[in-house]
């Protein structure tokens, strides 16, 4: 047993993910790239989505040197045609999607709600919601008829947490993680997971992002803070990993017991199957207590 990511490393060693298919958003960089690399080091084919070609091109040229299989089709998660092509393309090119992780996202606008832009705090929705939901509607079909597939949608904590002047991102990430208990109930007869994940908190050039914004600093000092010393004294490299662990013990199809679950970094996958099950609706009460504001 690992203390630092609360899994068994033997048993997340073992697991193989060949044939299976995966589409990865916002897969470009940060926790996205680190998903769709673990995925791929499983054995899946990985097809990776983002608006920015470049950074796409990156991840599949170290998926490849690995020795991995991956394919990158550009993107816009709120956009519904974009979202088609992109799933489409990678049927065709790996088969029918079995895994689908929606790690797509958005930080901000920062402030009271009477001081935020109404189209920024709603471009958070778009992003988060109904770019989940697009990609959501778009292969689910497929996996309900086929009674197999693994819907992980990377959430955040501060969807649980009380956030005042971050309302845009906790209100998306609210709505993302009792979508995914929602279509998990849904899907459960059909034999089809449904996941959200808080990936943890590390460095990222979206970390950046909120600590270079004004409106951050402005409004929310003590999370800007938060992020400068966790940028100075820690590496992201384990955090990363982790969550991509995560990803793929999920895909697995060994813990659909915990389908409908809100998981967190540290949780036992093993141990909480042993748990009794929590009662229906209960993804958004907080098991961890803020620390960034």
């Amino acid at each position: 047993m690992s203390a630092a990511t609360g899994t068994n490393e033997k048993n997340s060693k073992a697991i193989t993910l060949a044939g299976e298919a995966a589409i990865v958003t916002g897969a470009g960089r940060g926790f996205g790239r680190a998903i769709a690399l673990g995925l791929a080091a499983a054995g899946a084919a990985v097809t990776v989505t983002a608006r920015s070609k470049d950074q796409l091109d990156e991840t599949v040229a170290i998926i490849e040197s690995a020795g991995g299989r991956a394919f990158a089709v550009p993107g816009d998660v709120t956009n519904r045609k974009d979202v088609a092509q992109v799933v489409e393309a990678a049927e065709r090119k790996h088969g029918p999607t079995t895994v689908m992780v929606n790690n797509a996202g958005i930080t901000g606008p920062y402030g009271p709600v009477w001081t935020s832009d109404p189209d920024d705090w709603w471009d958070a929705q778009e992003v988060i919601v109904r770019g989940t939901l697009l990609f959501m509607h778009a292969v689910m079909p497929g996996m309900v008829a086929r009674h197999k597939g693994t819907v992980i949608n990377v959430s955040a904590l501060g969807g649980q947490w009380f956030a005042p002047k971050l309302t845009g991102y906790a209100v998306a990430k609210s709505s993302q993680i009792r979508l995914s208990e929602h279509a998990a109930a849904e899907a459960k007869e059909f034999g089809v997971s449904v996941f959200s994940i808080e990936p943890g908190t590390v460095y990222t050039d979206m970390t950046e992002g909120t600590i270079n914004s004004a409106d951050a600093q402005r409004w929310v000092p003590h999370m800007v803070e938060y992020l400068k010393n966790l940028k100075a004294t820690t590496d992201p490299a384990p955090g990363l990993a982790r969550c991509a662990e995560m990803c793929v013990q999920l895909a697995s199809g060994r813990y659909a017991g915990l389908s409908g679950r809100f998981l967190l970094p540290g949780d036992d996958f093993d141990r909480l199957l042993l748990e009794p099950l929590p009662k229906p609706g209960s993804a958004l009460i907080p098991r961890e207590p803020e620390r960034t504001r």
